[in-house]
């Protein structure tokens, strides 16, 4: 079940959506992406919210109850490919189910890549609740130190980049 990424220009800009091609009337959504067809109600889902730029439904294969995942109805394979304003409004609408659910503890979780472990080539969101250690997401985070000259160093680079 993969996407097909389609480019409109090079490299990303924070152009606003409204001044691109509309996801809902143009070649903006893949027609082999799932949750294209989601968004076109071509596939069901179990629909929690639906803006004209986001949706939210929940997970059919939940690490948890309440995981759901929230897209943005622009068609973008990495987080860099989708328009800030967009982009504001997940998360908006994330923060939104996550206190619609009262969730104390949970996770937000967007992977971009293969190796990061994307599998659906549409950018999305998951918001896993967290209920015990047993149930929701788990994750290891086995560090990586390095020393404070290589540190300062990758960091006057990405803020050189900015």
């Amino acid at each position: 079940m993969l996407c097909h990424l389609l480019y409109f220009r090079g490299p990303r800009t924070n152009v606003p959506s409204s001044q691109l091609p509309s996801p809902s009337t143009s070649t903006a959504m893949a027609s082999t992406c799932i949750f294209c067809k989601i968004i076109k109600g071509e596939i069901p889902s179990m629909k929690i919210f639906e803006s004209a730029k986001t949706l939210a439904f929940l997970d059919i294969g939940p690490l948890s109850k309440g995981h759901s995942l929230i897209i943005p109805k622009f068609h973008g394979a990495k987080l860099h490919d989708i328009p800030d304003d967009q982009l504001a409004e997940v998360l908006s609408v994330t923060k939104r189910i996550a206190m619609a659910q009262k969730l104390e503890d949970y996770n937000i979780l967007q992977n971009n890549g293969r190796i990061a472990h994307q599998e659906v080539d549409h950018v999305h969101f998951h918001l896993i609740p967290k209920p015990n250690q047993e149930e929701g997401l788990g994750i290891q985070w086995p560090t990586k130190p390095m020393e404070k000259e290589e540190l300062s160093k990758l960091l006057e680079d990405i803020k050189s980049k900015m």
